[in-house]
C-alpha cells in the first residue's frame, strides 16, 4: 500500500479510536448520577472525583490521539484506563443472564479497543 493511503489509514483510524474515548467522557458529565454510584458500589473513595477525573483523562487522552500528538503515551494511558475500568466496573463475573452476557460482551468490545489502542502505539514508535 503506498505510503499516502496508509497514513491516511491511520489517521482515520486514530481519528475514530480517539473519539470513542472523547465521546465517552463527555457523555460521562451527562450522567454523574447513573455512573457515581457505580463506581462507590466498587469501594473506591470519592467516587465523583474518580469519575470527574476518569472522564477528563480520557477526552485529552482521545484529543491527544485524533490529533496525532504523543500517540504512544496517549494510546498506553488509554489502554491502562481501559483495562482498569473493565475490571473494575463491567464485573460480569458477578453477574448472571441477560445481564452478564451483556457485560460479558462489553469486556470483549473492551478488549478489541485495546487491540486497536496497541496497534496505534506500535505505529507511533
Amino acid at each position: 500500500m503506498p505510503g499516502d493511503a496508509a497514513d491516511i489509514l491511520l489517521a482515520l483510524g486514530r481519528v475514530l479510536l480517539g473519539g470513542l474515548f472523547v465521546v465517552g467522557g463527555i457523555r460521562h458529565f451527562f450522567i454523574v448520577d447513573i455512573i457515581t454510584p457505580m463506581i462507590a458500589g466498587r469501594g473506591l473513595p470519592m467516587p465523583k472525583l474518580v469519575l470527574y477525573v476518569g472522564s477528563i483523562f480520557q477526552i485529552v487522552a482521545g484529543l491527544l490521539l485524533m490529533l496525532g500528538l504523543w500517540v504512544a503515551p496517549a494510546a498506553f494511558g488509554l489502554i491502562v484506563f481501559t483495562v482498569t475500568a473493565s475490571v473494575m466496573l463491567v464485573n460480569f463475573w458477578d453477574m448472571e443472564g441477560p445481564a452478564r452476557q451483556s457485560a460479558l460482551s462489553t469486556c470483549l468490545s473492551n478488549g478489541a479497543i485495546v487491540g486497536g489502542l496497541l496497534i496505534a502505539a506500535a505505529t507511533a514508535l
